[in-house]
């Protein structure tokens, strides 16, 4: 079960499963739930004494009324406001058990309580439509509250399908999500909303998952880490493949730089630059192992694509004569490349055939040009989204973010929960570029240099944020990115 992502639909027919199969009834799921969150709750706010939970109509609800009642029978205060009356036979029944012992339920429409620990079971994974009305008005109380939040299976107003937040979302101080992880809780706004999360199964056993679809997988690093076998011996710079970086029109010599230099950090034996003459001397003062060339015309650039097995296209490359002139004679090379930035823009501008080992690397903004759409249809379905461009061009594709997700022309998904917002700075992903690339000519076919790309260039950040987010630069991740990458090469 551990890396596996689900739909919601996915989740609902696991509970069917153990019900059907197992003969668990969805009233004891409802009190296991419940008291996984109340677990949960000791563990993390061991001295609150006052709690207030959020009741919505749906088995969320249901949830928070039996969490209500374990929290009560402990001895603590317990308030619970309902957003609405119970709608289905097993959150009636939580209602009922809670009422019986003569708990209160007070109204939307009053003042939200103070407490030291407030509980949302309004929504769960039911909600798909934007947040209105009197939810809306109770989640942005909740919000404007400083005392932690612990969220019921999905922060509510969040899609747990996409991680969009559906106008308005409960920002959590810790999410203990139930069965299985959803998909969406680990990608767009939800990681922002979930806080801490932590997944309970609620005692099903891993039968039921074996054979159960899933949707995609988080990675995995110390799987992918068998990809990266120690050096042999005997091995020369051209065992570990050369790159070459194509890029840096006037005045963005630092990305074509920043590409290269992450081609290096990650273990590519050769690493050549083909950019503006005027970018040459810069970048041999600044890091003289690289092959730096300037190039004006096709005629400069094809014996350095003779020599190279791999091409990082794109950083800086802007979108001028001289950048369309180095575009099609690289895509017409038909290397192993690696595409982002303005060679992103030119794709989405041109038809073209693209070499069939090729990894594209959009941001939101990149990616709603190659689907012809704006950023806000890729930010309500990110898996979406990136499964359409891998299978539109028929490659691998990194759709970067917060959660960035790597499709496969195929349809496979894998979702990154490494990184943080430090890395939302200029040149973080040329570097990512240079990573993949640099993992290409290594070896590593497409699908997996992306993945490993990803993981590596995410962890790195959030080893260089550990002073801080604020300020961190795309080349604090490099001695960073050559640490993390020898030591899950070890594979010990």
């Amino acid at each position: 079960m551990g890396t596996r992502l689900y739909t919601a639909a996915q989740v609902r027919e696991l509970d069917r499963s153990a019900i059907s199969t197992l003969g668990i009834s969805a009233h004891v799921l409802m009190q296991r739930a419940a008291a996984a969150a109340w677990r949960c709750l000791r563990a993390r706010w061991p001295q609150a004494r006052r709690i207030v939970v959020l009741c919505g109509s749906g088995n969320n609800g249901g949830d928070g009324y039996l969490f209500a009642s374990i929290a009560r029978d402990a001895g603590l205060q317990v308030s619970v406001i309902a957003l609405a009356p119970p709608a289905g036979a097993d959150a009636e029944r939580a209602c009922t058990q809670w009422r019986s012992a003569r708990g209160a339920i007070f109204d939307i429409d009053e003042t939200l309580p103070d407490a030291d620990v407030y509980v949302d079971a309004i929504f769960g994974t039911g909600v798909n439509r934007t947040v209105e009305g009197k939810a809306r008005a109770l989640i942005g109380q909740v919000n404007a509250r400083e005392e932690p939040v612990l969220a019921l299976d999905v922060p509510s107003g969040i899609n747990a399908d996409t991680g969009e937040a559906l106008g308005v979302a409960v920002r959590a101080t810790t999410t203990i999500t139930f069965v299985a992880h959803k998909r969406g809780l680990f990608t767009g706004a939800a990681p922002e909303h979930c806080g801490e999360l932590v997944l309970d199964a609620l005692g099903l056993p891993e039968s039921l998952f074996r054979d159960a679809k899933f949707d995609a997988r988080l990675l995995d690093m110390r799987r992918m880490a068998r990809w990266l076998p120690p050096r042999a011996r005997d091995a020369h710079k051209g065992t570990f493949g050369h790159v070459l970086a194509i890029g840096g029109d006037s005045g963005m010599g630092g990305a074509i730089r920043l590409c290269a230099e992450g081609a290096l950090r990650i273990g590519a034996g050769l690493v050549s630059v083909a950019t503006r003459a005027e970018n040459v001397a810069a970048l041999n003062s600044a890091r003289p192992e690289l092959m730096a060339q300037g190039v004006r015309d096709a005629l400069n650039l094809h014996p350095l694509l003779n020599r190279a097995q791999v091409i990082a296209l794109g950083p800086g490359l802007g979108q001028r004569d001289w950048s369309r002139m180095l575009w099609n004679s690289a895509l017409a090379a038909t290397r192993a490349t690696v595409i982002d930035a303005d060679g992103l823009n030119l794709l989405a501008q041109n038809v073209v055939h693209l070499p069939p080992h090729t990894v594209l690397t959009p941001h939101p903004g990149e990616a709603a040009r190659l689907l012809d759409c704006d950023s806000a249809a890729i930010a309500r379905d990110r898996f979406a989204a990136a499964r359409e461009i891998a299978q539109e061009y028929g490659s691998v594709t990194v759709l970067k973010g917060a959660g960035t997700l790597i499709a496969h022309p195929q349809g496979d998904v894998a979702v990154c929960a490494w990184g943080n917002p430090g890395m939302a700075s200029a040149g973080m992903g040329d570097v990512l570029t240079g990573i993949i690339a640099g993992l290409l000519a290594q070896g590593l076919n497409t699908w997996r240099a992306a993945r490993l790309g990803v993981a590596l260039h995410a962890q790195a950040g959030d080893a260089a944020a550990k002073d801080g987010e604020a300020g961190l630069l795309a080349s604090d991740l490099f001695p960073h990115l050559r640490i993390l990458r020898n030591a899950w090469g070890r594979n010990d």
